[in-house]
C-alpha cells in the first residue's frame, strides 16, 4: 500500500482515517482483526507511536476494541459510528463551505441542486 501523508492534519489522524476508510469499504468487517502496530508501522514507514495514537483515537470512539494479547478488532457498530461522524463533519465543514461559496457567487438552491445532479448523473 502506497500512502502519502499530507500536512493538513496530524499523521496519527490520517492513520485513523485510513483505518476508517478500510472499514467503510469492506476491507475490515465486524470482529475482524486489523493489522498490528508493527505491520502498520512497516507498511506506512512511520513511527509505531504514531500508529498507536491513531488506533487509540478509534478505540476511544468505540470503533475498535482490544482483545488482550491478540490485538485490535472492529466493533459491531463501527461502520455506523464512522458514517455518523463523517456525515456530521460533511454537513458542518464541506456543505457549510459550499453554501458560503455559493452565496458569494449568487447561486440559488436550485442551481446548486442541478449542478449536483449533473455531477452524480442520477
Amino acid at each position: 500500500m502506497n500512502v502519502s501523508f499530507d500536512d493538513k492534519q496530524p499523521i496519527f489522524q490520517q492513520v485513523a482515517n485510513i483505518i476508517e476508510d478500510d472499514i467503510l469499504n469492506g476491507t475490515f468487517h465486524v470482529d475482524d482483526q486489523i493489522l498490528s502496530v508493527a505491520q502498520f508501522s512497516q507498511l506506512f514507514q512511520i513511527n509505531p507511536a504514531t500508529i498507536v495514537k491513531g488506533i487509540g483515537l478509534l478505540v476511544n470512539e468505540g470503533i475498535l476494541y482490544k482483545k488482550r494479547g491478540l490485538g485490535m478488532f472492529v466493533t459491531t457498530d463501527a461502520k455506523q459510528k464512522i458514517q455518523l461522524k463523517r456525515r456530521e463533519r460533511f454537513t458542518k465543514e464541506l456543505l457549510s463551505d459550499l453554501l458560503n461559496e455559493a452565496d458569494k457567487l449568487g447561486l440559488t438552491t436550485q442551481e446548486i441542486m442541478d449542478m449536483i445532479k449533473r455531477l452524480r448523473k442520477d
